[in-house]
């Protein structure tokens, strides 16, 4: 009962991060795209990458595509981490390793409306 407690919590943070990320991607304002810039990546990337955010904060609500939710999620949390590489931002790198571990938490754990 507890493990369906923390998971629920932790998918409602999940997914409003996701939703807040996501959406900041599609409407920047100009501190982000500041940060954006020094990532040496288009504007449609950016926007390719809030709708994927998006996409993966909804995946996660259903119990059917929890999984691939999570997924997604983690594989854009490393795409970022390699684009902070990129551009020799560690800071960037060591802030989102807690974000990267949060959907494989999430997988261990499962969604907590499954059988």
């Amino acid at each position: 009962m507890i493990f369906k407690i923390i998971s629920s919590a932790l998918i409602l943070f999940t997914v409003f991060m996701g939703v807040k990320h996501g959406w900041s991607a599609l409407n920047p304002t100009p501190e982000n795209m500041v940060m954006l810039e020094g990532l040496k990546i288009s504007k449609t990337l950016i926007q390719l990458i809030g709708v994927l955010t998006l996409l993966g904060a909804l995946l996660i609500l259903f119990p059917p595509t929890f999984f691939w939710g999570n997924v997604l999620n983690a594989s854009l949390i490393v795409g970022m981490m390699a684009l902070f590489i990129r551009s020799d931002n560690w800071k960037g790198v060591l802030i989102e390793i807690p974000f990267l571990l949060m959907p494989l938490v999430l997988i261990w754990l499962k969604h907590p409306l499954t059988k």
